[in-house]
């Protein structure tokens, strides 16, 4: 099967292992997959802001660019959203049918969690994480796609690995785009009551679908110096004894602290 890399621009500039990751756990199970150096914004932030005219150059780009595949696998499952949900409705804004038609003619855009259970049917990927983590589904993967507990599924089967569940999971982080710079108050409230649900767990790591969503979570973890590290999915699937995940963000060396000083609503 011939794989299209989508590694979004998130990850391109601040999470590169991320995409790292993913071609590793992919390669090792039998994948092809390329990463076509053309690729460029989704316009998810565009579209979500209102600028819907001016994702139509991307949205096109996008087709030229991912043409051909038998499939485009993203480490995002915000990006794999506007993919799927809002790139035709881009394409019927700008009025042009041949754009529209190469929309559709395009491979189906994947979640990672969603190919690996989905498509390859894969539940077991050899991976080997040794510490304690807690998961949090971000809120497109979980209310867009429809991914459910395939993370969750693929992390019960890594070996070493301590799952424990995440209070209130399905509670948005707060992050979304551009709404955590236009209500940053009410984003950084929101990101307090993940905050404490995580430390509520005694987990040495979260993990998503999305960096955006840890970056937003990790920051405040950070900022309260509570040693709790943000890993991507990818990067735990695609952990094993000989090669362990290294890359990332690494956790505080300073002391572990509580809830207490975490703001809730």
């Amino acid at each position: 099967m011939r794989i299209a890399l989508f590694i979004t621009c998130f990850n391109d500039t601040l999470y590169p292992a991320t995409g790292r990751a993913v071609v590793t756990l992919l390669e090792r199970l039998g994948c092809t997959v390329e990463f076509p150096m053309e690729q460029t914004c989704c316009g998810q932030m565009h579209f979500n802001t209102g600028y819907q005219r001016e994702c139509v150059p991307l949205v096109r780009r996008f087709t030229e660019v991912f043409a051909g595949y038998d499939a485009v696998v993203t480490p995002s499952g915000s990006c794999a959203g506007m993919v799927r949900e809002y790139h035709g409705r881009v394409a019927e804004v700008s009025g042009d049918a041949r754009l529209a038609s190469a929309v559709q003619a395009l491979p189906e855009v994947y979640e990672l969690s969603e190919f690996l259970v989905d498509v390859l049917q894969v539940t077991d990927v050899g991976a080997y994480f040794p510490h304690r983590v807690t998961y949090h589904p971000t809120c497109h993967s979980l209310r867009m796609l429809g991914v459910g507990d395939k993370p969750l599924t693929l992390l019960r089967a890594v070996r070493g690995i301590d799952l424990v569940e995440l209070p209130a999971a399905e509670q948005c982080c707060g992050f979304g785009g551009t709404f955590a710079v236009k209500n940053s108050d009410t984003s950084v409230a929101m990101c307090a009551d993940k905050v404490r649900h995580v430390l509520d767990t005694g987990a040495e790591v979260l993990s998503a679908g999305d960096n955006s969503c840890l970056m937003h979570i990790g920051g405040t973890l950070s900022r309260l110096r509570t040693g709790v590290r943000t890993v991507h999915l990818a990067e735990i699937l695609a952990s094993t004894e000989e090669k362990p995940a290294t890359d990332g963000p690494q956790p505080s060396p300073l002391p572990r602290r509580t809830t207490e000083g975490v703001r809730s609503r």
